[in-house]
């Protein structure tokens, strides 16, 4: 069985790392209302759990206020109890089919907080990233001991292979850095 290498695999498995990365900082509250705030939580609907922008529409009328228009109005009180119960601590309200979300200031503690959640997020990128990285050297390392490529190709792919990864890690260290000071803005 013959193995090949595919760097632009690897790049776009790391540039993987890095859309996740960029959705669960997206998920983090910061000061200003943004629609992906509410998209990790899912709703009960029709017997069983839907993501909220599939029963309703999220805007964002004024900085610090979002607006979700529920398209079934059986539904509007389930997006209205998984908004609240959310980990989020968002305390909704319903106006007819729309369920306005005032997005309360931050204190310094929960700006902390989010701050070391953005850390284990970034953290479990880099970790991503890495294991991208260990597969392409364990093809590598492979292709060498069975005599399908030569010892100075397999090391020039593999500083290919850890230049990605390098520009990956600092992409990920500059996504946190960016939302940190999003985070930390008063």
């Amino acid at each position: 069985m013959s193995q090949s290498f595919d760097l632009a695999d690897l790049k776009r498995r790391m540039d993987g790392a890095i859309a996740a990365f960029k959705g669960d900082l997206a998920g983090l509250r910061t000061g200003r209302a943004s629609p992906s705030l509410l998209d990790p939580i899912m709703v009960e609907a029709y017997g069983s759990q839907m993501p909220i922008n599939q029963v309703a529409n999220v805007n964002v009328p004024e900085p610090r206020m979002l607006a979700v228009s529920v398209w079934d109005r059986s539904m509007v009180s389930a997006v209205e109890k998984a908004i609240r119960e959310s980990s989020l601590g968002l305390n909704p309200m319903t106006d007819g089919t729309t369920v306005r979300v005032p997005l309360p200031e931050l204190n310094e503690e929960r700006r902390r907080e989010l701050v070391k959640i953005a850390h284990q997020y970034a953290e479990s990128a880099r970790v991503a990233a890495r294991h991208v990285r260990r597969d392409g050297m364990d093809t590598l390392k492979r292709l060498e001991k069975d005599g399908e490529m030569s010892q100075d190709d397999s090391r020039s792919k593999s500083d290919e292979v850890q230049k990605a990864t390098d520009k990956t890690i600092e992409e990920i260290d500059a996504l946190l850095e960016a939302k940190e000071q999003e985070i930390m803005q008063v």
